[in-house]
Protein backbone atom coordinates (compact mmCIF):
# COMPACT_ATOMS: atom_id res chain seq x y z
CA UNK A 1 0.00 0.00 0.00
CA UNK A 2 1.20 3.54 -0.85
CA UNK A 3 0.84 6.71 1.03
CA UNK A 4 -1.82 7.92 -1.42
CA UNK A 5 -3.93 4.49 -1.45
CA UNK A 6 -7.01 4.94 1.14
CA UNK A 7 -7.20 3.00 3.77
CA UNK A 8 -9.89 0.83 3.31
CA UNK A 9 -10.24 -1.05 -0.29
CA UNK A 10 -12.25 -3.03 -1.98
CA UNK A 11 -9.31 -5.80 -0.46
CA UNK A 12 -9.90 -5.15 3.19
CA UNK A 13 -12.76 -6.31 5.00
CA UNK A 14 -15.26 -3.96 6.97
CA UNK A 15 -14.14 -3.56 10.54
CA UNK A 16 -16.63 -4.22 12.78
CA UNK A 17 -17.13 -3.35 16.57
CA UNK A 18 -18.79 -5.80 18.85
CA UNK A 19 -19.41 -4.66 22.72
CA UNK A 20 -20.90 -6.46 25.39
CA UNK A 21 -19.85 -7.34 28.79
CA UNK A 22 -21.43 -11.22 28.34
CA UNK A 23 -18.15 -12.97 27.11
CA UNK A 24 -20.48 -15.62 24.98
CA UNK A 25 -22.71 -13.35 23.46
CA UNK A 26 -19.63 -11.02 22.29
CA UNK A 27 -17.56 -13.35 20.94
CA UNK A 28 -20.89 -15.84 19.51
CA UNK A 29 -21.79 -12.23 17.36
CA UNK A 30 -18.00 -11.72 16.64
CA UNK A 31 -17.65 -15.35 15.06
CA UNK A 32 -20.57 -14.90 13.48
CA UNK A 33 -19.39 -12.10 11.31
CA UNK A 34 -16.21 -12.91 11.27
CA UNK A 35 -16.99 -15.95 9.34
CA UNK A 36 -18.84 -14.17 6.86
CA UNK A 37 -15.44 -12.35 6.01
CA UNK A 38 -15.80 -9.28 8.12
CA UNK A 39 -13.02 -8.37 10.80
CA UNK A 40 -14.38 -8.11 14.51
CA UNK A 41 -12.83 -6.30 17.35
CA UNK A 42 -14.37 -7.14 20.87
CA UNK A 43 -14.97 -4.56 23.79
CA UNK A 44 -16.02 -5.93 27.45
CA UNK A 45 -17.86 -2.56 28.20
CA UNK A 46 -18.88 0.92 27.09
CA UNK A 47 -15.70 2.58 27.76
CA UNK A 48 -12.98 0.08 26.06
CA UNK A 49 -15.65 0.41 23.07
CA UNK A 50 -14.98 4.06 23.15
CA UNK A 51 -10.94 3.26 23.66
CA UNK A 52 -10.87 1.31 20.78
CA UNK A 53 -13.27 3.58 18.04
CA UNK A 54 -10.86 6.58 19.25
CA UNK A 55 -7.53 4.75 18.06
CA UNK A 56 -8.80 2.24 15.09
CA UNK A 57 -11.28 3.05 11.99
CA UNK A 58 -14.48 1.25 12.94
CA UNK A 59 -16.99 0.55 10.02
CA UNK A 60 -20.41 -0.34 12.11
CA UNK A 61 -21.00 -0.77 15.70
CA UNK A 62 -22.79 -3.84 17.66
CA UNK A 63 -23.27 -2.29 21.24
CA UNK A 64 -25.31 -3.81 24.08
CA UNK A 65 -27.08 -1.87 26.28
CA UNK A 66 -26.58 -2.76 29.37
CA UNK A 67 -22.95 -2.74 29.88
CA UNK A 68 -20.21 -1.77 33.01
CA UNK A 69 -18.77 1.91 33.11
CA UNK A 70 -21.06 3.06 29.94
CA UNK A 71 -24.24 1.68 28.58
CA UNK A 72 -24.35 1.41 24.84
CA UNK A 73 -25.91 4.44 23.88
CA UNK A 74 -23.86 6.51 26.26
CA UNK A 75 -21.00 4.69 24.72
CA UNK A 76 -22.72 5.83 21.11
CA UNK A 77 -22.57 9.26 22.29
CA UNK A 78 -18.61 9.33 22.95
CA UNK A 79 -18.22 7.44 19.72
CA UNK A 80 -20.30 10.01 17.48
CA UNK A 81 -18.06 12.43 18.65
CA UNK A 82 -14.86 10.56 17.18
CA UNK A 83 -16.60 9.87 14.18
CA UNK A 84 -20.33 11.18 14.09
CA UNK A 85 -21.66 9.23 10.50
CA UNK A 86 -20.78 5.40 12.29
CA UNK A 87 -23.57 3.13 11.98
CA UNK A 88 -24.96 1.32 15.17
CA UNK A 89 -26.85 -1.37 16.05
CA UNK A 90 -27.86 -1.59 19.81
CA UNK A 91 -28.57 -4.96 21.35
CA UNK A 92 -30.71 -5.45 24.86
CA UNK A 93 -32.75 -7.50 26.31
CA UNK A 94 -35.47 -5.12 27.16
CA UNK A 95 -36.50 -3.13 24.29
CA UNK A 96 -39.18 -1.26 26.17
CA UNK A 97 -40.33 2.18 24.68
CA UNK A 98 -38.17 4.83 26.97
CA UNK A 99 -34.92 1.90 25.20
CA UNK A 100 -36.52 2.59 21.87
CA UNK A 101 -37.07 6.07 21.99
CA UNK A 102 -33.66 6.94 23.32
CA UNK A 103 -32.25 4.61 20.83
CA UNK A 104 -34.24 6.90 17.85
CA UNK A 105 -32.79 9.71 19.54
CA UNK A 106 -29.25 8.97 19.04
CA UNK A 107 -29.39 7.59 15.50
CA UNK A 108 -29.07 3.70 16.16
CA UNK A 109 -30.17 1.75 12.58
CA UNK A 110 -31.51 -1.10 14.28
CA UNK A 111 -32.41 -2.44 18.05
CA UNK A 112 -31.74 -5.90 17.97
CA UNK A 113 -33.63 -8.39 21.07
CA UNK A 114 -31.13 -10.29 23.04
CA UNK A 115 -30.31 -13.18 22.76
CA UNK A 116 -29.42 -12.24 19.55
CA UNK A 117 -30.69 -14.35 16.14
CA UNK A 118 -27.89 -15.16 13.49
CA UNK A 119 -29.90 -13.98 10.81
CA UNK A 120 -31.12 -10.95 12.26
CA UNK A 121 -27.44 -10.15 12.93
CA UNK A 122 -26.24 -10.62 9.53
Amino acid sequence: MTALEPEHTANRPFRILVADDDRGNREAIADLLAARGFETIQAADGGEAVEIVQVTTIHLCFLDMHMPRLTGLEALQLVRQVNELIPAILMTADATRDVMRKALQERVHTVLPKPVRPNLAL
